[in-house]
């Protein structure tokens, strides 16, 4: 064999072993994204600041300075500053000169989708958002997702495989309520409907931005081939 042809094979057999010794699967190419940064999050109702919503949601803080700490620690946690957090309405329940600073201290690129508690009033608070707007629909790997603070059942697309995430109603008597129509909507056109809450204090959530694959991960499909499944929202 000749000179030529033995560094060829030289250099073939090198390129060889060092694409055998690449990452190739799914695990690998997960962290190089999560890394990167380029990810999609979801919350709503926040509502830091906010005294009473220690009782009202029976969140698992002694005080309300414990629970602002705890919800910055865990954004700034699972979030990265190439990614995008939506918050779905209800951030903040305090004075623009404190929500300012904690905005800034967050990670990621933030949009808001209003709620009947945000007030927008505030150029400085505005400019804190890439976003500031009542309703948004957006691209997530390929799922068109409906973002508004407050639940619509017959949300666009609903038929044809959309998704959407709502705040607003917590986890009380009208979240009840909205399964109720998502289970009757499922009944009527004989597939999913792909509504789902997003407030913190849902377990799920539990104060801490989720992606969407978490969020459908933890709410399995209720009805499948006509029968009810044991997913977290199951009829009772």
């Amino acid at each position: 064999m000749g000179r030529g042809p033995q560094l060829l094979f030289s250099v073939l057999k090198s390129l060889y072993e060092r694409v055998k010794a690449m990452p190739n699967h799914r695990g690998d190419i997960l962290e190089n994204e999560k890394a990167s940064g380029n990810r999609k999050f979801y919350i709503s109702d926040w509502h830091y600041g906010h005294n009473n919503i220690l009782s009202f949601d029976n969140r698992p803080f002694k005080s309300i300075d414990e629970m602002n700490a705890a919800l910055i620690k865990r954004w700034n946690n699972v979030v990265l500053p190439g990614d995008i957090v939506y918050v779905l309405g209800d951030m903040f329940w305090c004075k623009m000169e404190e929500a300012i600073p904690v905005l800034k201290s967050l990670n990621g690129q933030k949009f808001l989708i209003k709620g009947n508690h945000d007030r927008c009033n505030d150029g400085r608070f505005i400019k804190q958002f890439a976003k500031v707007t009542e309703y948004l629909e957006v691209d997530d790997g390929g799922r068109k997702v409906v973002l508004c603070h407050y639940p619509i059942p017959c949300f666009k697309n609903h038929f044809y495989g959309w998704f959407h995430l709502y705040g607003h109603v917590h986890n009380s008597f009208e979240f009840r309520m909205m399964e109720h129509d998502k289970f009757l909507m499922q009944e009527l056109y004989g597939r999913e409907c792909r509504m789902f809450n997003v407030g913190a204090m849902m377990p799920y959530i539990n104060y801490q931005p989720r992606t969407l694959d978490e969020i459908l991960a933890a709410n399995p499909e209720e009805k499948k081939d006509g029968k009810e499944t044991d997913g977290i929202f199951k009829q009772r």
